[in-house]
C-alpha cells in the first residue's frame, strides 16, 4: 500500500478564512480550521477595505491549526487549493508588496466610475458586447479607474493587479497569475474568447494590458509552495498549488456543480444561484453575470444582497431564537395570507435595485402579526432568489435538482418553501464545506493530472461530492401555484418601486444626517 495522499482547501472570505484537509483516498474532510477577521472600520458609507495582511495570517494559523487536528504527517499533504472572495483589487508595486488596502466585493464607492466606463464604451449594450457581462459596482474594472482618479499618487505605483485568492497564491509559490473562473468577475475580460478585453483596458488606461498577470486554464497548476513556506508547514517542496478560484466557482465543485441540470443555491448572508454549463450564457439585459468556471467550462450566476440579512431582521425585532422562528413560519400558511416582503434591505443586484429598501406589502389586521412577518421574510427572499432563476431559464439553463448550502439550508421548512417557490426538488451536501471541499478538490483534480492520471472533473465530483437524502424535499404542486401567482406580485411591485426608491434615496440624502 502507497503512502497516504492529502490536499488542502483554503477559502478566503470577507469574514474568515477556513482551511480544511481532505482525505485523497475517501474524501473525507479530515480536519477543520477557521480564523475571523474584520472590515477596516471608519471608512466613508459604501467603502468596504481590507488589509490583505490578515489573510495571510490567517493562512498561517489555520493550516497549522488543521494539521495539528488532522495528526498527520505534513510531508503527505501533495497540493493545495484555493478559494477567494471574488473581484477585490489587489493592488501590487514593482516589488510585490501591497500598495494600499483591498477593495472589496461589496465595497460601492465605484458606482461612478462603473457610469464612466459605461458611457464611455458606449452603453450597455456594447459593454456586453465586449464583455459578456455588464461592470456593476462590485466588480474589480471599476474600483482599478477608482484608484487612478482619486489616488493617483498609488495608481502611478501600481504594478501588478491581482484578485484575493491570486495575492494567496502568489504568498504560496512566488507566481502572479489568474485563471479563467475568477478573472471573468474583473469585467476585463472577454468571458466567450477568455482574454483580457483591449476596448475596456484601453477605456481605464492605455498601459493597463502590462499590469494584468497572465491568464491560465483552471486544470493547470499555478506551481510548487516556495521553499519558505515549505519549511514552515513542514511541507515536502512539491507540493503542487492549484489554479484556484473564486468562492461561486469552488462552491460550484464543491456542491457537484459540474454537470447540466445541478443547480446551486447557497442561502447565506446573500445568495447565489449558479449552474454548471458548457458554453456561455450571456443575458442580453445584464441581469445574470455570464461568469466562467473553475473547470473550464461556465457558470451563470445571480446574486441577491439579502437573505439571511431579512430572517435575522425580524427574529431580532421579536426576539426569537431559530427554533421558535421556525415554529412561527409553519404556523402560518404558504403565501403568507398575501403579505409579501421585498426584502431590499441593503439595496439589490438582482433585480438590479441599488437604491431599494426593505418593503412589507400586504399589511393588514390579519397579517399585522410576527407569524406572518416570520414566514413572510423567508419567502421574500426566496422569491427574490426565484426571479433571477426565472431569468436564467429564459437563457436556457433547465434545472433538474437544486442543491442547497450555506446556513439557511439547514431549516427543514425553508428546504420546503425553496422547492415550492422554484419548482425543483432541492437536497443538501452530506459535506457542506462549499468553496473551500471545492478548493481541495480541485487541488485533487490537478495533481493527478499532474501525475499523468488522466481524470475529468466530472470524474472527481461524482465520486466525492454526495447528497443527503434525509434533506431531500419536493415541491408541493399546490404551494407551487401559490407562490407563481404571489412571484408575479412580488415582480409587479419591485418594478412599480423603483422610481420612487430613487426619490427616496434622494430625499434621505437631504434629510437625514
Amino acid at each position: 500500500m502507497g503512502e497516504r495522499e492529502f490536499f488542502i482547501g483554503i477559502d478566503n472570505g470577507t469574514q474568515s478564512t477556513k482551511t480544511i484537509i481532505v482525505d485523497g483516498t475517501t474524501g473525507r474532510v479530515i480536519s477543520k480550521a477557521a480564523k475571523s477577521y474584520g472590515l477596516i472600520e471608519g471608512l466613508p458609507p459604501g467603502h468596504k477595505e481590507q488589509d490583505p495582511n490578515v489573510w495571510i495570517e490567517a493562512l498561517h494559523e489555520t493550516i497549522i491549526q488543521s494539521l495539528r487536528i488532522a495528526k498527520i504527517d505534513p510531508k503527505n499533504i501533495k497540493a493545495i487549493g484555493v478559494s477567494g472572495q471574488q473581484h477585490g483589487l489587489v493592488p501590487l508595486d514593482k516589488d510585490g508588496r501591497v500598495i494600499r488596502p483591498v477593495k472589496l466585493w461589496n465595497d460601492t464607492s465605484t458606482f461612478e466610475e462603473c457610469r464612466i466606463l459605461t458611457r464611455k464604451l458606449g452603453g450597455q449594450k456594447a459593454v456586453i458586447n465586449y464583455l459578456g457581462l455588464t461592470i456593476p459596482p462590485g466588480f474589480t474594472a471599476s474600483k482599478i479607474l477608482w484608484l487612478k482618479r482619486h489616488e493617483p499618487h498609488n495608481f502611478e505605483h501600481l504594478n501588478t493587479i491581482l484578485l484575493p485568492h491570486d495575492y494567496l497564491n502568489f504568498y504560496l509559490t512566488g507566481k502572479k497569475v489568474m485563471e479563467y473562473g475568477d478573472a471573468s468577475g474583473t469585467a476585463l475580460m472577454n468571458i466567450r474568447t477568455r482574454k483580457w478585453c483591449k476596448e475596456v483596458l484601453n477605456a481605464i488606461d492605455l498601459n493597463l494590458n502590462e499590469k494584468l498577470p497572465p491568464i491560465q486554464s483552471s486544470d493547470k497548476a499555478v506551481g510548487t509552495v516556495r521553499k519558505e513556506v515549505a519549511e514552515k508547514f513542514g511541507f515536502n517542496d512539491d507540493v503542487l498549488v492549484s489554479a484556484g478560484g473564486g468562492d461561486n466557482m469552488m462552491g460550484a465543485i464543491g456542491t457537484g456543480n459540474t454537470h447540466k441540470g445541478i443547480v446551486t443555491a447557497s442561502f447565506g448572508t446573500s445568495g447565489t444561484i449558479y449552474a454548471y454549463s458548457d458554453a456561455p450564457v450571456v443575458d442580453p439585459e445584464g441581469e445574470i453575470a455570464a461568469f466562467c468556471d473553475s473547470t473550464n467550462a461556465w457558470l451563470p450566476l445571480l446574486c441577491t444582497m439579502n437573505v439571511t440579512v431579512a430572517t435575522e431582521f425580524v427574529r431580532n425585532l421579536f426576539n426569537l431564537s431559530h427554533e421558535e422562528l421556525s415554529v412561527l413560519v409553519e404556523k402560518t400558511p404558504p403565501g403568507s395570507n398575501g403579505l409579501l416582503l421585498l426584502p431590499y434591505f441593503e439595496g439589490e443586484r438582482t433585480p438590479n435595485v441599488p437604491d431599494g429598501t426593505g418593503v412589507f406589502y400586504g399589511l393588514n389586521s390579519k397579517t399585522y402579526n410576527k407569524e406572518h412577518f416570520a414566514r413572510a421574510s423567508m419567502e421574500g427572499v426566496t422569491l427574490g432568489m426565484n426571479y433571477g432563476l426565472n431569468r436564467m431559464k429564459k437563457l436556457g439553463i433547465k434545472p433538474l435538482q437544486i442543491r442547497l448550502t450555506g446556513g439557511g439550508s439547514k431549516n427543514p421548512t425553508w428546504r420546503q418553501i425553496a422547492a415550492d417557490i422554484f419548482g425543483t426538488e432541492v437536497v443538501c451536501l452530506e459535506i457542506d464545506e462549499g468553496a473551500a471541499y471545492g478548493a481541495a478538490l480541485q487541488a485533487m483534480w490537478t495533481y493527478k493530472n499532474y501525475l499523468g492520471e488522466k481524470m475529468s472533473i466530472q470524474e472527481v465530483t461524482d465520486r466525492y461530492v454526495k447528497i443527503d437524502e434525509k434533506t431531500h424535499v419536493y415541491p408541493n404542486m399546490k404551494n407551487v401555484e401559490i407562490y407563481q401567482e404571489l412571484q408575479e406580485i412580488q415582480d409587479n411591485v419591485s418594478l412599480a418601486l423603483r422610481k420612487t426608491f430613487r426619490k427616496h434615496r434622494k430625499f434621505l440624502t437631504k434629510h437625514v444626517s
